[in-house]
């Protein structure tokens, strides 16, 4: 257990934020990427899977930039948001991942486009029905690399970001020094 506690003061955890968000505005760029290189076009749970890496990214920055101390109740604000987002992810890409395994009887049928629902619904009606998921997210694109798509790549990344998240706030607590 000495490891754990000596941990946070051997990384530096400025550039290991950095590292983090840089990570992630690589993903960003690979989605980009995709989207414009190979005219890919993400359908709205895969747009909505780009905002949770962005959050992830963003929260990174943020934390590189405020360098909160190791000993800090801040370090747990700072993993317990990102708990939260990472699991959204997961939640996300599950959905994505369980839609392409369905059936092609119980697909549903093709939505509208997101630009179209964000425009006519309600802020929780869209999120509702992106939820929902559609026939456009339940194609399989073709794309592959060790035989696993783009949602079952993501629903790996986002696993690894809880993961990672609940690893933070497990070497934080036993860095707690009693009152």
């Amino acid at each position: 257990m000495k490891f754990l506690k000596e941990l946070p003061r051997t990384i530096n955890t400025r550039w290991f934020g950095f590292l983090v968000a840089v990570i992630c505005a690589a993903l960003i760029g690979a989605a980009l990427y995709f989207q414009y290189g190979m005219k890919l076009d993400p359908c709205p749970l895969c747009i909505f899977q780009r905002v949770v890496v962005i959050g992830f990214g963003l929260l990174f920055l943020i934390k590189a930039i405020v360098n909160p101390a190791p000993e800090s109740n801040f370090q747990y604000v700072f993993y317990t948001i990102a708990l939260l987002i990472a699991g959204l992810g997961v939640f996300i890409a599950g959905r994505h991942v369980w839609l392409q395994t369905l059936p092609e009887e119980l697909v549903p049928a093709c939505g509208p486009a997101l630009d179209y629902l964000m425009e006519a619904l309600p802020f929780l009606e869209m999120i509702e029905t992106v939820l929902q998921g559609s026939g456009e997210c339940a194609k399989q694109d073709g794309w592959s690399f060790l035989w696993l798509n783009m949602p079952q790549w993501m629903l790996i990344i986002f696993c690894l970001m809880t993961a990672f998240s609940l690893f933070g706030l497990w070497v934080r607590y036993f860095q707690r020094k009693p009152f």
